[in-house]
């Protein structure tokens, strides 16, 4: 079924539709150009982040299919005081071990997961510290990463 050094896995791997949320906030135009309004924004950064999901390979993923007939939708954030607006997509993948998968839903755009296959894992001792190790470290590169954006 499976080797200790895999980490968790199935006969097939694990199978996952994933959908991020890309967003898109408008900016003023230099000198008197108009802006781009904020779902145009969202939808070239879905298209940019849909190119590299297709040519550049996530080491550990397989990327069956990217669905991006899902509709943009605006929401105003407080915080900035501005509508901003999130172009969804839904991407279905397969892996060999859930490790990989931690990885990738580590993204700020992430949004949800549904597991398609397999329907259930049993997970050993030390693939359930593996596991939450790997957690641990992708939290912390999102933490430096978030220190280098805004802290700087």
């Amino acid at each position: 079924m499976r080797s200790e050094a895999e980490g968790v896995t199935s006969e097939n791997g694990v199978r996952a539709r994933v959908r991020f949320d890309f967003k898109g906030v408008s900016r003023r135009g230099r000198f008197l150009l108009g802006s781009k309004p904020t779902d145009r924004v969202a939808e070239e950064s879905r298209e940019q982040h849909v190119a590299l999901f297709r040519n550049v390979p996530v080491q550990g993923i397989r990327i069956e299919d990217i669905d991006m007939g899902g509709q943009i939708y605006t929401v105003f954030d407080e915080s900035s005081g501005a509508e901003v607006a999130f172009a969804p997509v839904e991407i279905t993948l397969s892996s060999d071990n859930l490790e990989d998968i931690i990885r990738f839903v580590s993204r700020e755009e992430f949004r949800r997961i549904e597991v398609l296959s397999p329907p259930s894992l049993l997970m050993s001792r030390i693939d359930i510290e593996r596991l939450i190790f790997k957690v641990h470290e992708e939290m912390k590169h999102v933490r430096e990463w978030i220190e280098r954006k805004y802290v700087r």
